[in-house]
């Protein structure tokens, strides 16, 4: 039920709402404006404009509407606590789970020698960056995935992080707050369909999903719905937005983990935004509602 003291501000939420879609269309236009492929260094540019208005639209609309501070009610904090951490590891069960769950899937085989990953790749990767990362790998002295692990560990505590900062101020740091009223699973459900809508105009030119990018739509909203839980739980349970773009910095460095072992399926079937990825993080959501559901039912 919503809270009779502290109403969501419908008016409010619509504003964001608007402007982070209407960008969203206006920024994703861009490759089909001047005729180019969302991918390589294309996707990686705009993908990161991309990914800035979401703060951009909360910043504007906390301040420059509603005349409010920032840093604390938009959970912008730093302060280390076991919760960050949890962030950060929990991507890595979630990829872990995607790729086990990927050989239940039909047609998916065990395929160490990563022939499927390539083959994934090729839809993705120009054919110089596929050379490139064939004749990369083949000179590791360990494992590819070890060093992925390693290394989208890394990186979702950094790099990512700092781009997924964009989003998250907007989803969990202002949209979350926003909603609380509603209760935990409501407004968790607002949220991922907004999230994945927003996706829409990147989707529908190959983004996740080259093979199937209609379809594509559909699978990135349920799991936007599905990851969005878990994020928001972090956020609130860490008191800060920056747990969560460490929690979606890591999933996004992590996400080869999913598949680079696999043979066969498509990205509908495979991958952590896969089914197989919906499953995981299904899974996971049971759990987290099974072990704090007290929680969850108190917030507002």
């Amino acid at each position: 039920m919503e809270s009779e003291d502290q109403p969501v501000n419908w008016r409010k939420v619509a504003i964001f709402t608007v402007l982070v879609l209407t960008m969203a269309v206006v920024i994703g236009s861009i490759p089909v404006i001047l005729h180019i492929k969302f991918q390589g260094t294309a996707a990686t540019v705009i993908g990161s404009v991309y990914m800035l208005f979401p703060a951009l639209a909360a910043i504007f609309v906390t301040k420059a509407l509603y005349h409010q501070p920032v840093i604390e009610p938009l959970k912008i904090s730093f302060r280390l606590n076991r919760w960050f951490l949890a962030g950060w590891l929990i991507p890595l069960l979630a990829a872990v789970l995607a790729m086990l769950f990927g050989l239940l899937m039909p047609g998916v085989t065990y395929s160490p020698d990563m022939a499927g990953m390539f083959e994934r790749y090729r839809d993705i990767l120009t054919t110089d960056q596929l050379a490139q990362m064939k004749e990369s790998i083949g000179q590791l002295p360990v494992h590819p995935i070890y060093l992925t692990i390693v290394q989208g560990l890394v990186a979702g505590a950094t790099i990512n992080a700092l781009f997924a900062f964009g989003e998250e101020l907007g989803w969990r740091g202002f949209l979350l707050q926003e909603l609380k009223p509603l209760g935990f699973l409501r407004a968790s459900l607002l949220i991922g369909l907004l999230w994945g809508l927003w996706h829409s105009p990147l989707i529908l030119q190959g983004y996740n999903y080259p093979q199937h990018p209609v379809f594509g739509v559909f699978m990135m909203i349920l799991f936007c719905i599905l990851y969005t839980p878990l994020l928001n739980f972090i956020t609130l349970k860490a008191n800060s937005v920056v747990a969560a773009a460490i929690m979606h910095g890591s999933i996004n460095g992590l996400a080869g983990v999913a598949f680079m072992l696999l043979q066969g399926g498509s990205d509908l079937t495979v991958g952590i935004t896969g089914a197989a990825g919906l499953i995981a993080l299904l899974l996971l959501n049971v759990c987290l509602y099974v072990g704090a559901r007290d929680y969850l039912n108190a917030v507002r």
